[in-house]
């Protein structure tokens, strides 16, 4: 191959000179020539992008019922932090298995033989009884915050009972009829006052979940979603600029299938490369390599045009000559990179290859921007380029 290869950043690139040393950097681990395509300074301007994003405020106020706003919303919370389908009867079973054991175990601490006057029975019926009232529990399934639940129920109610306590309310006394009225108003309180505790916990720890997510990968995803609405607006300004690129090398490259050119973009600009790839008047493209890239999401979600048919959910869509190879990297932990091959095929009837990308530790949460320096993305992108082939066994 004796033409180089052009790549194309994807988005929040504004610094050029940052982006040629990347590319030099990885044209020299791939060992192969490359020029790069910038156009940073045509995207969105997102130097006050943090105006956009709320605020986290830690006010103990919000955990009480009817004293301001809800930082992150009961219901939405409880449908995603504590699950939103639930199994009542297993529920209930996993807090009774609690509750009975922690009074198996009273009654083995007990000495001369003596039990305490609880009845597991009565306890689940009017925890069954309160259940429904309940706000966050009846709204989860985790095995562990269930069985503390029944746990910390049994004991406050053996505490009751304990006539060496302090609590004026020792024991359940009086007649059966009196006695069951108290144990189910002691259970309904009870569980209201754990139901109280999850909900609170759930909002606080969720609070700084969300603030802290929005903190650390808020600003990237905003960069990502501005530099897209500029794209879709500016489309043929960031077009004229890859052209502008690629003529300045050679003015015949790209124009017909005598001389495509070999094409890597990363996010945005793989987008960027198969749009012009499959243009009405196409740049002829013979090796595309894509990496965190959405082309087949952007598609199904509104289709692209060009020579592009609409994806219909049965068959893939059938990719112009002009398109001749395309290989599709991402890694599992890119929220922001999508497989191609389901959606397109090429022209000769097969399948764009799509190669996942080993999750490395020392990448961290955020892998959108992690492939520059991955070595097996230069690997894949020397094979493909320099033998027409990715090797897989790398």
């Amino acid at each position: 191959m004796n033409d180089p290869v052009f790549v194309i950043h994807g988005v929040a690139n504004r610094d050029r000179d940052e982006f040629t040393a990347t590319v030099a950097t990885l044209a020299a681990a791939a060992e192969v020539d490359m020029v790069p395509v910038h156009w940073g300074d045509l995207g969105a301007r997102d130097q006050f992008i943090a105006a956009a994003l709320p605020t986290h405020r830690t006010d103990p106020d919000t955990l009480r019922d009817g004293a301001g706003p809800d930082p992150v919303g009961a219901e939405d919370l409880a449908a995603s932090v504590l699950t939103g389908t639930t199994d009542e009867q297993r529920q209930l079973a996993q807090v009774d298995a609690a509750v009975r054991a922690q009074l198996e175990e009273q009654d083995e601490g007990l000495r001369d033989g003596g039990h305490h006057e609880l009845d597991p029975d009565e306890i689940l019926e009017y925890v069954r009884e309160a259940w429904a009232d309940t706000e966050w529990l009846r709204r989860t399934d985790d095995p562990q915050l269930l069985r503390e639940t029944g746990g910390a129920l049994a004991r406050w109610l053996l505490e009751e009972l304990d006539p060496d306590g302090d609590d004026s309310y020792h024991g359940l006394r009086g007649g059966k009829a009196d006695r069951r009225d108290r144990l189910r108003s002691l259970v309904r309180r009870r569980l209201n006052d754990l139901d109280r505790i999850a909900g609170a916990s759930a909002q606080a720890v969720g609070g700084r979940l969300n603030h802290a997510v929005r903190n650390r990968f808020g600003s990237d995803v905003m960069r990502f979603l501005g530099d897209v609405l500029v794209y879709q607006r500016h489309q043929a300004a960031v077009h004229a600029r890859v052209r502008q690129v690629i003529d300045e090398v050679d003015p015949g490259l790209g124009r017909s299938p005598s001389r495509p050119v070999h094409i890597v973009g990363h996010s945005l600009g793989g987008v960027i490369a198969v749009d012009m790839a499959t243009a009405t008047v196409p740049l002829w493209t013979e090796s595309l390599i894509t990496f965190g890239s959405q082309s087949a999401f952007f598609h199904v979600c509104d289709p692209r045009g060009g020579q592009l048919t609409p994806y219909g959910g049965s068959m893939p869509v059938r990719l112009p000559a002009s398109l001749n190879r395309w290989t599709n990297l991402w890694e599992p932990l890119d929220m922001l990179a999508f497989a191609a091959s389901k959606v397109f095929r090429l022209h000769d009837g097969t399948a764009p290859t799509d190669l996942p990308v080993r999750h490395h530790a020392s990448t961290g949460m955020w892998t959108h921007s992690a492939y520059w320096e991955l070595p097996y993305v230069a690997s894949v992108i020397g094979d493909v380029m320099r033998r027409g082939r990715p090797d897989q066994a790398h």
